[in-house]
């Protein structure tokens, strides 16, 4: 996720490549400015034959394509909303636990505590992990038992194996005298935790449909390529100016909308999973008291991964 920078001049939010979409989208604007200057040069003429397109039909062209666009990077937004709602349930819920397993469970030996404590910092990597599509035993290492973490990194879904820890963790409770309406409580909390993983699994695994995309994709690029012969005519050699800042535009929110429809990647506005994981580990090991916490994740170059 791009943080903005506090101060922003004037020359900044004109000429600065942090958080922009210019790296990803230069070359197809750069395209359409340089077709832009050859139909100028050659004022609209094609092997011979002049096209004359009228700047009405692209003005409501025009304004069908920002709806259009305007749609699908709502849709986009409210994936990329809604996921970020499902980290917070997490952290809400990580603290929960945390706090019930440390000052509601029986009197116990700290180490258990501590156990089932990072066995919930556990399953948040696992689940950032598994969105992102990597290896999380390295991660997962540190938190889980040697047998656990085995039988964890050896099940098809690392997080439901982590789940299913802690429901066993429910059991030991109720086995070792807590109130079963406190058990419930915890089990309320594991509820939530398999509620945000459902979710986040719902979100990676359902993209917008391609064929959208596609349409999408298609008619911005057709609208840009042939808006040159469209102006040509009122506005001659400032042509390639007024195309470029119209493709600039429409590629933009067209990238734009693709960057943030799989919140979970690690492009630059998408969610920052490590920073948040983090924050969660830091939060749920000070409630255990310990004072050797991991700093927070900082930004490189402006994003947080």
């Amino acid at each position: 996720m791009f943080l903005p920078p506090r101060n922003l001049s004037v020359l900044r939010i004109l000429f600065s490549l942090e958080g922009s979409i210019i790296p990803k989208i230069w070359r197809r604007v750069a395209y359409t400015i340089v077709l832009s200057a050859v139909v100028n040069a050659t004022h609209g003429f094609v092997y011979g034959r002049k096209i004359t397109l009228t700047p009405t039909a692209f003005t409501i062209m025009g304004l069908t394509l920002a709806i259009f666009l305007g749609f699908r990077n709502t849709v986009s937004y409210d994936r990329f909303w809604e996921a970020r709602r499902l980290w917070g349930i997490m952290f809400n819920a990580g603290r929960n636990l945390a706090r019930q397993f440390i000052t509601l469970a029986p009197p116990q030996a700290a180490s258990v505590a501590r156990q089932r404590v990072y066995l919930v910092i556990a399953f948040v990597y696992a689940v950032k992990n598994q969105l992102r599509g990597k290896d999380p035993a390295a991660e997962l290492a540190p938190f889980l038992q040697p047998d656990v973490l085995e039988k964890v990194l050896a099940a098809p879904n690392r997080p439901t194996a982590i789940l299913m820890e802690l429901g066993h963790v429910c059991g030991d409770l109720l086995r070792e005298g807590m109130d079963p309406q406190l058990v419930a409580r915890v089990d309320n909390e594991l509820a939530d935790l398999t509620l945000v993983l459902g979710g986040c699994e719902r979100i990676k695994a359902t993209p917008i449909p391609y064929p959208f995309l596609l349409l999408l994709h298609r008619t911005v690029h057709v609208y840009c390529f042939l808006l040159p012969f469209a102006l040509v005519e009122t506005i001659g050699y400032l042509t390639p100016l007024v195309v470029g800042v119209v493709s600039y535009t429409f590629f933009g929110l067209d990238a734009v909308g693709d960057e943030i429809a799989d919140p979970f990647d690690e492009e630059p506005n998408d969610l920052a999973l490590n920073a948040i994981s983090r924050t969660i580990e830091i939060n749920m090991r000070a409630q255990l008291g310990e004072t050797d916490l991991p700093e927070p994740v900082q930004p490189v170059g402006g994003v947080l991964l």
